[in-house]
């Protein structure tokens, strides 16, 4: 029997890692992706620079752009970087939104490749408001309300936003029972409903009536006082039609209290009825 003749094996040759094609395609790939990678978060062509503001009235413009300054920056690998893809815009906001009462919103948009665009918009004060604070023996008002006060301006959403010394001619003034720990700057104290009713009173008494006010008292919901300067008041129903109160308070001045005689009131009633109540002093 013959044998079949079967040939030698031979091991085919591998060629080095360096000699493949895929290998070289591989680092050009990584070297392109890191370069990029590179240019993107660690140059200084995206790195914020400056930082534009607009909006601002009373705010320090040096003061706001320090503190979003003092949030660019992050870290990379352990590499600090103001890169503006990094910059967190809503953690800056809210940031700004507690540290500075006064702005209302904020928006804050990136401009590419190095800057930021920041629109401001500012509370506006309309009233001075005014929390309890020690009592005054000697004052005439009510115990509950004769005290030493806190007072705020407040903005047209009831929000109180900073302190303010008491001054009745440019703004009307606003208090109510309110303790220590139920208000902060930033705070809402007055729901806006009620505030548009007061606003709405103290424009038709002031321009249409020619009373002059001393002060406005929230009692409750169901009773707001008016302090006229003449030594009388007022009583409201903040959660009833203010305009039908104001229209009988007008038709009783009108047609019975000339305004010689005001000054014997004592109060007069809006709340209950058809008609105003008036009260005289003894």
């Amino acid at each position: 029997m013959v044998k079949g003749y079967r040939k030698p094996h031979r091991f085919k040759k591998r060629k080095p890692i360096y000699r493949n094609r895929f290998f070289w395609l591989a680092i050009l790939i990584l070297i392109f992706f890191s370069s990029f990678f590179y240019f993107l978060f660690f140059t200084e062509f995206f790195q914020v620079e400056k930082i534009s503001i607009v909006g601002l009235e009373q705010i320090s413009e040096e003061q706001l752009n320090l503190s979003i300054k003092d949030k660019l920056e992050n870290r990379i690998l352990f590499f600090p970087t103001r890169n503006i893809f990094l910059v967190d815009l809503n953690k800056i906001k809210e940031d700004i939104l507690k540290k500075f009462h006064r702005i209302a919103t904020i928006e804050i948009h990136r401009n590419f490749p190095d800057s930021l665009n920041v629109l401001v918009t500012e509370r506006k004060i309309i009233a001075t408001f005014c929390q309890e604070g020690e009592e005054d023996k000697s004052s005439s008002l009510p115990s509950a309300f004769a005290r030493e006060a806190n007072c705020f301006a407040l903005d047209e959403e009831g929000i109180v936003f900073e302190e303010k010394q008491i001054d009745r001619i440019i703004q009307p003034l606003i208090k109510a029972l309110i303790s220590a720990d139920e208000i902060s700057l930033g705070k809402k104290v007055i729901e806006k409903e009620d505030l548009i009713s007061i606003l709405e009173i103290n424009s038709q008494l002031k321009e249409d009536l020619n009373i002059p006010i001393e002060e406005f008292i929230i009692s409750s919901k169901e009773k707001l006082i008016v302090l006229v300067s003449e030594g009388w008041e007022l009583y409201f129903n903040l959660q009833e039609n203010i305009k039908w109160q104001l229209t009988k308070l007008k038709a009783l001045l009108e047609e019975k209290i000339p305004e010689e005689q005001r000054k014997d009131l004592e109060y007069i009633e809006l709340r209950f009825g058809n008609f105003a109540n008036p009260k005289y002093k003894d």
